[in-house]
């Protein structure tokens, strides 16, 4: 529990295994996480918290007019809070031919953490759910556009992977000897293409979820992916994602 609480102050970091991320240290005028701040009330049911303020300015790759689309405590469920990140991790880049890497070293492209290509712009987010003292589930949303075909191209270099190293076990680093079990789900059909990608790591007797859904809406990419919860503990990740799009397509121009 204390593992998964701490996941909530990151937004989106480096993949060291299946699917964890690594702690950003950073002073906000460098890209710390900005968080909402829930509103106490006397009854039992908690009210929404506030959503966090658009930074203006971020580290390389952040955009504040980006960030703005991300989904707000208004446009997702009821105890969830949102915190905005201003520091993108970055993708793969031209990194297409996977000829050369082995399944172990293929995980971030894998876990759908990178993808390739380079996006124009990026915005990012960590989604937490903490109304029920018994329950506490964390996801991410990114968003990613393109100045030309890139989306289109990162989906398909996705699956394409996927299907070359459906199980993988982590060869060095943090979580070694932990297995990585990838597929493409079945999931809900949003935008002009979208892919569930099935994220389940193991390491002793425990395993953890880190499912992701992708929508492809125009030269964009909308991402949730959920950050290690439990088996068959994903009911939210496919509202989140609706609500993502729902709110990217809302608040274009």
């Amino acid at each position: 529990m204390v593992l998964r609480r701490l996941v909530a102050v990151v937004a989106v970091g480096m993949v060291t295994a299946c699917g964890s991320s690594t702690a950003q240290t950073a002073d906000r005028s460098a890209g710390e996480t900005i968080s909402s701040t829930a509103q106490a009330t006397g009854s039992a049911a908690a009210t929404k918290p506030a959503s966090p303020a658009v930074p203006a300015t971020g580290g390389s790759g952040y955009s504040a007019t980006l960030s703005a689309r991300l989904v707000t405590t208004e446009s997702v469920p009821p105890g969830f809070t949102v915190q905005i990140a201003t520091v993108m991790a970055q993708d793969a880049g031209d990194q297409r031919s996977s000829a050369d890497l082995s399944c172990a070293d293929m995980i971030p492209l894998l876990s759908a953490r990178r993808l390739t290509g380079t996006p124009s712009a990026m915005a990012a987010a960590t989604l937490s759910y903490d109304a029920d003292p018994d329950v506490f589930w964390v996801a991410t949303e990114v968003l990613r556009t393109y100045a030309d075909d890139g989306a289109r191209r990162a989906m398909t270099d996705l699956r394409t992977f996927i299907g070359r190293c459906p199980t993988v076990v982590v060869s060095s680093g943090l979580g070694v000897g932990e297995r990585c079990r990838f597929a493409v789900a079945p999931g809900p059909q949003l935008g002009d293409d979208s892919i569930h990608v099935s994220n389940i790591s193991t390491s002793g007797s425990d395993p953890l979820e880190w499912d992701s859904i992708l929508v492809r809406i125009g030269t964009a990419l909308v991402v949730v992916q959920e950050e290690g919860n439990e088996p068959g503990d994903d009911k939210y990740l496919t509202q989140l994602a609706e609500a993502a799009v729902r709110r990217y397509q809302t608040t274009g121009s």
